[in-house]
């Protein structure tokens, strides 16, 4: 079995990718990534040793611009250069997880008859994706209501593949890390990696209340650290976690995040009751607040607008959060979406069989 992967921009293109890396290898597969000369994808997946590819590719803009006639030229070249390398290494599938890296390798597998699924992971499909859907065999989601906007016979709702690793957290292992001796209930906030300034304020200002329910450990992204607050008893601020991080979410009761879509199934994943404020409509195309809304109608997931988030209101829906937090660990329990890992590689194995 041959199987390109393919997906970048950022890091929500790369992390589904890498975790379809352990059922790859339990089936011998001769694994390649196809993604920018370099983008952030290269080094993610070097570190993971897949052999990698670099191509030419282009934004795609709605509106009118100069830029457009320079990147419709790199798209260009960019299907060329992915052409020639799916002709040397004749998989029999594409896994693309989006990103205007992943067009041209899509355009270039239509050509040569490769079968290609794509995943789409926010609610409503992104313009990378929408030009790709005609050369995919499936186009796999993780919300019930994106199926609707999908072409019928391609759909499937799968989640989104979660990192193995994420799942095989120790709560012990996490306290420990963070010096807590787990006497009081574990927040774990999530800004992303470069953060979100406004969820960190609304956090740091709380901080002094919510430290009398909770130990906090704070993820605040790059150069958002506070020195004031290094020594502040049962609060951990990181600007980010990478090996550790399993254990952190096996050590929170409770997270509060952004809504960003590969984050919260995450979430899901792990049935952690969570907190999400979603990025406004003014910084975003809107896909978070259609995120959240989504979760919260399913029962997994509290939802607070940023334009109501406050340090009272904060403290108040993370106290509530706590209380019910068995509702919804028993509605992410039923569900059928968390982990879109053996959805995935079932799609891969029955491709592979027809091509």
């Amino acid at each position: 079995m041959k199987i390109v992967l393919t997906g970048g921009g950022t890091a929500g293109h790369v992390t589904p990718n890498i975790a379809l890396l352990p059922g790859l290898q339990k089936r011998q597969a001769d694994v390649l990534y196809i993604g920018s000369y370099e983008g952030i994808e290269k080094s993610m997946i070097e570190k993971a040793g897949v052999a990698y590819r670099g191509i030419s590719s282009g934004k795609f803009r709605r509106n009118l611009s100069l830029k457009n006639i320079r990147d419709i030229k790199n798209v260009a070249r960019g299907v060329k250069e992915a052409k020639k390398i799916l002709e040397e290494f004749r998989p029999d599938v594409v896994f693309s997880k989006g990103g205007y890296v992943a067009v041209p390798v899509v355009w270039a597998a239509e050509r040569l008859h490769i079968p290609v699924i794509i995943h789409e992971s926010d609610m409503t499909p992104g313009l990378a994706n929408k030009l790709s859907f005609h050369a995919a065999s499936k186009i796999c989601c993780n919300f019930p209501e994106t199926l609707s906007k999908l072409p019928k016979e391609k759909a499937v709702l799968s989640g989104s593949p979660i990192r193995e690793e994420l799942l095989s957290g120790s709560r012990k292992a996490g306290l420990r890390f963070c010096g807590f001796t787990g006497e009081k209930p574990v927040l774990l906030m999530i800004g992303g990696s470069l953060g979100a300034k406004k969820l960190n304020e609304v956090l740091r200002e709380a901080l002094p209340s919510l430290l009398n329910t909770f130990d906090v450990v704070h993820l605040c992204g790059k150069g958002n650290l506070d020195p004031a607050l290094d020594h502040t008893p049962g609060y951990r601020q990181h600007e980010f976690i990478s090996e550790e991080l399993k254990d952190l979410f096996a050590a929170a009761d409770v997270v509060f995040s952004r809504a960003g879509a590969n984050a919260i199934t995450e979430l899901l994943a792990l049935k952690k009751p969570n907190l999400l404020v979603p990025l406004p409509k003014e910084n975003s195309r809107g896909d978070q607040i259609l995120n959240a809304a989504s979760f919260e109608k399913q029962g997994f997931s509290m939802v607070l607008a940023q334009a109501d988030l406050t340090a009272e209101r904060l403290e108040g829906a993370l106290k509530d959060l706590y209380a019910r937090r068995a509702d919804y660990v028993k509605a992410m329990s039923e569900s059928t979406q968390g982990n879109g890992v053996q959805v995935v590689l079932g799609l891969i194995d029955d491709l592979t069989v027809k091509s």
